[in-house]
């Protein structure tokens, strides 16, 4: 049981939000540091960049895949047990992953360590959410987003520090005192669950249609540019995400216990909120792919002073998001989150216009930490707000969906931003980028961010579409 002495506290929710801001953390900074540990890897390995990348790839697959079916099962077996279960698996995973002998193990291990982190992410947000006063639920869930930022933040900097003293095994190893804490805590603190356990049975048919359908989409975003659009592999994901996708919706429709409830989605707030999400992402995964290619080919600066100014765009975004969480919990949702997509727009165009010159270095900066402040002031009141339009016995399947709306908007995201760099450069007449002359790289550079600026100006549109209910508890 819970610990008695916190449970009967006015402020008990607190207590809750600080168990899930430690695994929102750990997840975050996880995400953050494997990618400045590719490179050693690559070479412990001694294999291509382009299979290195799957250690990445397969972790993202699996979680976008597994995240919304484990928000189901919490909704139906219980939200505390799966948290602690998951962060379990998590700590287990990574440490497989730290001993691993070869890329086999390795990749393995990874999936392993995915399967945990969607067990941890799909009931982050709703068990803050359940634990959690509607009046408080605004910074509730800036707080935890805000624990988000910090570790992605802190991931480039705590990996370089593991990477120069020990070596890239470290990065999953440090998962170990974190996890037991974070487990250990989740038993004792998270509260136990109200919803009823037996009505319901899971919905084998939908998980085994949703899975496969997420997996061959997040594969096509990612691999798209990499591959080849009309490549073999990229041809049969489409093909499985549509066959799929199409069998999911039928199926769903005519059970009585469906993996999705399709009726959400009839509900403005909720298919905003997550329309929205996706695209708050998407602006900031683009403008994230971009800025490092425009400033080692065009500034011409190294990978340190590189990745200080990329470290805007999260410092801002962790910065932002306890802020948003009071202002949507006083002022509603929906100013704050079209003043953070608005944010997101002008940062944007800032960024457009970057040149050479040493005076562009303030206007970059100012761009990215509008991009990672707009889209800090935006996540918690519009996660608030979807996260609140639907009861409490789907919570858990709500947050899975948020979380899988957030990895579709990274993917889109860097789809976006790759995409549209190649279009624009070739549009000039350049044929490959290596080698591209600098003012048709920053032709495409600035038309690049112009068009993530317009995806900024959708944002902005749909979300002065939505509506501000008064803000109540889940039922």
């Amino acid at each position: 049981m819970p610990l008695k002495s916190a449970r009967n506290r006015a402020n008990y929710h607190w207590y809750v939000v600080a168990t899930v801001c430690i695994g929102a953390f750990m997840a975050a900074l996880d995400a953050s540091v494997i990618n400045i540990a590719l490179p050693t890897m690559q070479k412990h390995f001694t294999v291509p960049m382009h299979v290195i990348e799957w250690v990445s790839l397969v972790y993202l697959l699996t979680l976008t895949g597994l995240v919304v079916p484990f928000g189901r099962i919490a909704d139906m077996v219980g939200r505390r047990w799966m948290y602690a279960f998951g962060f379990t698996v998590f700590v287990i995973g990574s440490v497989l992953c730290g001993l691993s002998m070869n890329l086999t193990e390795l990749l393995v291990f990874r999936c392993l360590q995915a399967v945990g982190a969607a067990m941890l992410q799909a009931n982050s947000v709703s068990i803050v959410t359940a634990a959690t006063p509607a009046e408080d639920r605004g910074k509730a869930i800036g707080i935890q987003a805000s624990a988000q930022g910090i570790g992605l933040t802190l991931g480039p900097a705590i990996g370089g520090a593991l990477l120069s003293l020990f070596s890239w095994r470290w990065i999953f190893l440090i998962n170990l005192p974190v996890g037991i804490v974070g487990t250990t805590l989740g038993i004792l603190l998270l509260p136990p669950d109200k919803t009823p356990r037996h009505k319901e049975r899971f919905d084998y048919v939908g998980a085994a249609l949703l899975i496969p359908s997420l997996v061959a989409l997040i594969f096509m975003l990612n691999m798209g540019l990499k591959s080849g659009w009309t490549s073999l592999p990229l041809l049969l994901s489409y093909v499985v995400f549509v066959v799929c996708l199409s069998a999911f919706m039928l199926v769903e429709r005519r059970i009585n216990s469906p993996m999705v409830d399709l009726s959400l989605f009839r509900k403005p707030v909720f298919t905003l909120g997550n329309i929205t999400g996706i695209l708050s992402f998407a602006i900031m995964y683009a403008v994230l792919l971009l800025t490092p290619f425009y400033l080692d080919g065009v500034a011409r600066l190294n990978p340190f002073l590189s990745g200080l100014l990329i470290s805007i765009i999260p410092v801002g975004m962790t910065i932002m998001t306890p802020i948003a969480g009071l202002v949507s919990d006083k002022k509603g949702r929906r100013l704050p989150t079209v003043l953070g997509m608005l944010a997101a727009l002008i940062g944007c165009v800032l960024l457009s216009g970057m040149s050479a010159a040493a005076w562009s270095y303030a206007l970059l900066s100012v761009g990215l930490f509008l991009v990672g402040a707009g889209v800090g002031l935006f996540t918690p009141p519009n996660n608030s707000s979807v996260m609140g339009s639907v009861p409490e016995n789907r919570l858990g399947v709500t947050g899975g969906i948020l979380n899988m709306s957030r990895s579709l908007g990274m993917g889109l995201g860097v789809t976006l931003g790759g995409l549209t760099y190649q279009i624009f450069l070739i549009m000039q007449g350049v044929k490959s980028e290596k080698g591209a002359p600098i003012p048709h790289m920053i032709f495409a550079f600035h038309a690049s961010y112009i068009t993530v600026a317009i995806v900024s100006l959708v944002a902005v549109l749909l979300s002065l579409k939505r509506q501000t209910p008064v803000v109540k508890a889940n039922s």
